[in-house]
């Protein structure tokens, strides 16, 4: 009887504790679609361009290459590309009626491509994943969610993101080129890794993490194998102690495995999209920025407008920044 009681109690503070896991309801106002994003300003910008240095421009993004490292557990399709028009398929099938010899004299190439949204850089809105049926600031799938996609929380809504960026070399912290397989970051691991960078995040911020997973991007399968990634603890002291805007890694999956709850399966995706409005970026190249250990630059990249999709292709670039002055 005792134990019986004793289950009964255990499973009804389980229940409770999965009822207060609810979505974050926004501070912007009841339209917001966009979250964090909205701490933008023009403030914020000016300040970041006065400090822009000419030494280089970083890209952050990766190549798209058939049989590149994707997300497919569930079923989504790899990244395909083919040629729609060749030069020499032109002059056989003639397809605008050119005639043999202007089509040997115009060379005519075309591509197409297709792929799952959340394949190579990449950001994910704020409907990637929800809570109970809604995601951020209560929107219900079962309204808004239709065969074209979200008509709430579709990344189309994400504006230009221009925003001081900060890389926390998490790999470099320990001393590795690469954080082990299924490494989780720990908020204890941030903290050292801004001591060590001699940095302080601010309100605002794109904090990207590197975990040196990277160096495996051209073998796929070693790629996505058991990757290191960021702790649900780690991850609320980015959004609620610090501020971030935008939370950023160089794996696929931003997060470890196994989850750290029974309840949820991707717990760090769900806190930071559906909890917080932090949008999250995915497939971020770090190794150049690590190389030259640049850990503050401006953040700038804009994703494809993809009307009603949950992700979209990114191209970032980073631009160091001059120290800032004592005065500020």
């Amino acid at each position: 009887m005792k134990r019986l009681t004793l289950l009964l109690l255990f499973a009804a503070l389980l229940s409770h504790a999965h009822a207060e896991r609810d979505v974050g309801i926004s501070p912007w106002g009841a339209t917001d679609e966009i979250g964090q994003l909205n701490t933008m300003n023009a403030e914020q910008r000016a300040a970041i361009f006065m400090r822009l240095t000419s030494q280089r421009i970083y890209d952050l993004s990766v190549d798209y290459y058939i049989g590149m490292p994707s997300w497919q557990a569930a079923g989504d399709p790899h990244y395909r590309l083919w040629m729609t028009h060749t030069p020499g398929g032109t002059v056989i099938d003639d397809p605008l009626k050119q005639g043999e010899q202007k089509n040997r004299h115009v060379s005519y190439s075309g591509s197409a491509i297709s792929m799952y949204s959340h394949t190579g850089t990449h950001i994910d809105a704020l409907s990637h994943f929800g809570l109970n049926g809604k995601i951020w600031n209560g929107f219900p799938a079962a309204k808004y969610l239709g065969d074209r996609g979200w008509q709430r929380g579709g990344v189309e809504k994400f504006p230009p993101i221009v925003a001081r960026g900060v890389m926390l070399d998490i790999a470099a912290l320990h001393q590795q080129a690469m954080l082990p397989d299924g490494y989780r970051i720990t908020k204890d691991d941030i903290l050292a890794s801004l001591a060590r960078q001699r940095l302080q995040l601010q309100p605002g911020d794109v904090v990207l993490l590197r975990t040196g997973r990277m160096q495996r991007y051209e073998r796929a399968a070693a790629y996505m194998d058991s990757p290191p990634g960021l702790g649900l603890e780690a991850a609320k002291y980015l959004a609620e102690d610090a501020g971030v805007m935008v939370v950023g890694a160089d794996n696929l999956s931003l997060e470890a495995f196994p989850s750290e709850l029974d309840s949820d399966y991707v717990p760090v995706h769900t806190y930071l999209l559906a909890q917080r409005g932090v949008p999250i970026i995915e497939l971020a190249y770090l190794e150049e920025l690590a190389k030259d250990r640049v850990y503050e630059f401006a953040f700038i990249a804009a994703g494809l407008r993809l009307r009603g999709a949950d992700a979209a292709p990114l191209r970032p670039i980073a631009i160091p920044l001059l120290p800032q002055s004592k005065e500020h």
